[in-house]
């Protein structure tokens, strides 16, 4: 079947090149915000911060408020941190409430089916909220402007509205069963009942303004991170929870505490990766560049033996992931995540990624606070007796994989990519694009990747030559596969490099809002 795009068509989107620092994110009105953090003398975490309240507003169905995700640091002075603000179940959750049902999830995830899908879309698959929480964090770590600064631009964006494009009609209209579900949501996203259209006149603007969620991030902005856990707003979003039938509760919300640790140091060639550890893809990220390293010698140029040996290394990691950390996926939905990635002028650098998990989370938006929840109990195996099986007050397993790499030379890279399962593949594919070719980020961004990510399937990007492509299909169970706006078969890649004291980003060239914003000159 045709995918409806020309063989002939091609997309490019040019890497942002300045000397002075960088935002590279799935929005370019988000990183726009950032960079003005930066010229205006914030450093890379307080864009950080800005950027991501930001993110949540303009593209709501990737990432919000509501959401939790993972953040690597790096310094100056070459020190890295991880960020964990993953999500995790509610106290009171109770497994029964989760029957199986027959056939099987239709998701992310391959689980056999739950009674209703109650565990992927509702009030029963929220978990406790982080992205909040954990940007709180590194702000009072290592921030160097005001909180009330860095989330005042969501506010505004909020109270002025979504700006719809057909991009965004039609991401509303993929789920618009979905959230006819939910008032709140209906309201915020269903004007009339329907979704909302592009305008067709040139200069016009159709609006869905925000007004409970911009009270929300006002309360945030004035009160503190904190606030979203402890206190009066911390006891509206509890109520809500339970107007909705949410098992959250105040006292989720009060014991939720977002973690700074060491990350992994990934040694590849003569190149280091720092990625998150525990229940993130790092540990998965770190099998894979390991046999990479093992398994071919880079020649001038990606070819078909290096694509091969990529994939048998992709193939053999998540073969351990599914049976160790029992992230069994598989599903063929894609997932609503964002990323970002930051450089400023002294080097300090952050790769950001943030999630609901599924597109619009659990479609429930809360009455009073207008906050979009996630469905991080998504991310859990129903079944009894598993590695990642559902259980109350459970850490959620995730795919996100933001990294740093500092190559030989000294050039250094913050990277990171949204699309579920197959981040990690992308990620993996551009450390090597740039460490084992020389490949700038440009380059790399543009260059085609393959996907293997645990279904069985390698999908094979139909730009490559047709030489490596039957190579491919002669040793995998391959498809070929055009890069497109969505799905993302390959994943989303956003990202910032710094090279001989200059910097650039840049971001999948199909995605339509993406791009990299400098820092205007101080």
């Amino acid at each position: 079947m045709s995918s409806g795009f020309s063989p002939n068509q091609s997309v490019r989107k040019p890497a942002i090149r300045t000397e002075h620092g960088v935002v590279a994110a799935q929005h370019v009105g988000a990183a726009r915000i950032g960079a003005q953090v930066l010229a205006e003398g914030g450093n890379a975490i307080d864009a950080a911060v800005a950027t991501s309240f930001a993110l949540g507003v303009v593209e709501p169905w990737m990432s919000g408020i509501g959401g939790g995700g993972l953040m690597m640091v790096r310094h100056p002075d070459g020190t890295v941190h991880a960020v964990d603000f993953g999500m995790r179940t509610p106290a009171a959750l109770n497994p029964g409430d989760y029957p199986l049902d027959d056939g099987q999830a239709e998701g992310l995830f391959a689980w056999p089916a739950v009674k209703g899908d109650r565990n992927l879309t509702g009030p029963l698959a929220i978990a406790v909220p982080g992205v909040v929480e954990g940007v709180g964090a590194a702000h009072a770590a290592w921030g160097s402007r005001s909180w009330s600064a860095l989330v005042a631009p969501s506010v505004g964006l909020a109270r002025r509205g979504l700006s719809v494009d057909w991009y965004a009609t039609m991401m509303i209209g993929q789920a618009a069963s979905g959230l006819a579900r939910f008032s709140a949501s209906a309201e915020r996203f269903l004007p009339g009942g329907h979704p909302p259209p592009a305008p067709m006149t040139p200069g016009a603007e159709n609006l869905l303004p925000a007004p409970d969620l911009a009270a929300t991030l006002e309360t945030i902005m004035h009160e503190g991170p904190r606030s979203l856990y402890e206190g009066p707003l911390a006891d509206a979003i509890a109520r809500d929870a339970a107007l909705v039938g949410s098992s959250l509760t105040a006292t989720d919300l009060a014991a939720y505490r977002a973690r700074i640790v060491d990350p992994i140091r990934i040694p590849y060639r003569d190149a280091e990766i720092w990625a998150t550890p525990e229940l993130s893809a790092g540990p998965t990220l770190a099998h894979v560049l390991r046999d990479m390293a093992a398994s071919f010698d880079p020649s001038s140029a990606p070819d078909a033996g290096s694509f091969i040996a990529t994939a048998e290394a992709l193939e053999a990691a998540y073969a351990l992931r599914l049976a160790e950390m029992g992230d069994v996926e598989g599903g063929r939905a894609t997932g609503c995540t964002t990323h970002f990635s930051v450089v400023d002028s002294d080097g300090m650098m952050v790769s950001l990624t943030q999630t609901l998990l599924s597109v619009f989370g659990s479609m429930v938006s809360l009455p009073e606070t207008g906050v979009l929840m996630n469905n991080g109990v998504f991310w859990f195996d129903p079944r009894p007796g598993h590695p990642n099986s559902l259980a109350p007050a459970k850490r959620c397993l995730s795919n996100m994989c933001p990294v740093v790499l500092r190559q030989s030379d000294g050039a250094l890279a913050a990277i990171g990519a949204s699309g579920g399962r197959r981040i990690m593949p992308a990620v993996a594919q551009i450390v090597s694009f740039m460490t084992d070719f020389g490949m700038d980020l440009e380059t790399a961004l543009h260059h085609p990747r393959i996907d293997v990510s645990g279904s069985g399937i390698l999908l094979a990007d139909a730009a490559m030559p047709a030489g490596v492509i039957a190579d491919l299909e002669n040793r995998f169970s391959a498809i070929r596969m055009k890069r497109t706006v969505y799905p993302s078969w390959f994943a989303n890649i956003s990202a910032v490099e710094q090279r001989d004291g200059r910097r650039a980003g840049g971001v999948e060239p199909w995605l339509p809002w993406g791009d990299a914003c400098a820092a205007p000159a101080p």
